[in-house]
Formats: structure tokens, sequence, C-alpha cells
């Protein structure tokens, strides 16, 4: 009987140690540690006479380290490396010459089938989190509000028509990236907002008419968090 009894002390004892454990390890959870998202791209402060036209669009994937500062570990910051792709349709038509790269604004009966933009560039978030999470519950709030750096590995400006077809790495883009970026929402759809504080052109690039080209992307789509 002695030994019975000891044997249910024992496993008593052991049970609510592993259910203390296990509390433990719940309370270090992380969130939101891999990112997918798809924008629409806008650009403000165009030149007279540019226009945006066709869709547009970013994607962007990534890691983020979640660093929690509270022990209920529903404030913190986030630090993460990624990846995004984003083009721009507009008319600004750019032509390489020997003397460097000319950007001429299309008239509206210049037919052509595409004229854009693209780039790939290496980011790095840097969010302030909030959210309402627990470790038992996967669907809550969370309010991300932060900057992103990122640096262009990658753009190339491309036109095509019926009779033509031009291609070319563009160098006239600035390789380092800045700006600020809000992310907010419920369980899986978050909306994502990114404004640029750096322009899209190095310094001094103007249209062949003499305007600066000063582009300043704005992106707005949705963001998917995965554990």
């Amino acid at each position: 009987m002695k030994r019975y009894t000891l044997f249910l002390i024992l496993g008593f004892t052991i049970n609510l140690c592993a259910q203390e454990n296990a509390e433990v390890e719940d309370l270090k959870y992380l969130e939101d540690q891999f990112y997918l998202g798809i924008t629409y791209n806008f650009i403000l402060n165009m030149p007279e006479g540019v226009t945006q036209g066709n869709f547009s669009y970013g994607l962007q994937g990534g890691f983020i380290k979640d660093i929690p500062f509270n022990s209920r570990r529903n404030f913190g910051i986030g630090i993460g490396l990624g990846y995004a792709y984003n083009n721009y349709y507009t008319n600004l038509f750019v032509n390489e010459t020997e003397s460097g790269l000319e950007y001429i604004v299309l008239d509206s009966d210049v037919s052509y089938k595409r004229n854009k933009l693209d780039n790939h560039v290496i980011e790095m978030p840097i969010e302030f989190r909030w959210r309402t999470s627990t470790p038992s519950d996967y669907k809550f709030w969370r309010v991300y509000a932060g900057m992103k750096l990122g640096y262009v590995v990658g753009s190339r400006s491309k036109f095509v028509s019926n009779e033509t077809k031009i291609s070319f790495n563009n160098s006239d883009i600035r390789n380092f990236r800045y700006g600020v970026m809000l992310n907010l929402g419920y369980s899986t759809f978050n909306v994502h907002a990114y404004y640029a504080l750096s322009n899209l052109f190095n310094d001094g690039v103007t249209t062949n008419e003499g305007d600066s080209i000063e582009f300043v992307p704005l992106r707005i789509g949705i963001i998917f968090y995965i554990l």
C-alpha cells in the first residue's frame, strides 16, 4: 500500500512538473517570423505629362526575427531580411544612347505594348510590434510600424511595341532605398503600406525637356505573416 501511494505521489509530481515546463515553453512563443506580400505600386511626384499605366505591382517575402520586450510577449520589435521585386509602368520612355540615358515622355498617340521599369531589392525591415496574441490564440490583431531599408541589386528599363523590343540595365536608379511602413490587420489578412523617403532615381536625372525625375514610390497591398 505504501509503495502504491508513493508511486501515485511521484506520478503526480512528474505530471505537475511537465505541465509547468509546458507553460514555461508556451510563454516563450514567437510570432510572425516569415512574411509574404503583394502590392500595387503608385508613383508620386511625377513630371508633367508622365502617367502610370497597366498594373504596376510588387512582390515581397522574407524572414523577421521576433524580439518581444515584455513578459506577455505582445510588444517588441522585429528585424528582418527579405527580397522584393517591383515594377512601374509609365509612359516615360528610356532610350540608351552613346552619351547616356535619355528620358522621353511619350504622347498618347504613340502605340506600344509595354513600357516599364523593374527592380530587384534586398530589404531589411525594422518593425515596432504590438499585437493581442497569446500562446494559444493564433487569430489576433496586430499593428506593426517602422521603416524598411533596401539595396537594389538589379534594375531594367523595358519597352515593347509591335516593331521593336528594348531592354537594358538602368544605371540611373538609386541603389540605396529607405522609407516608412505600416502593417495592420487581424488574423491572416493584413494591410501593408510603404512610403519611400528616397527618390527612385539618382539626383540630377531629367527628361529631354529638362524636367527633374523624382519618382517617389508608394506601395499599398496585403501582407501575410507565418510563424
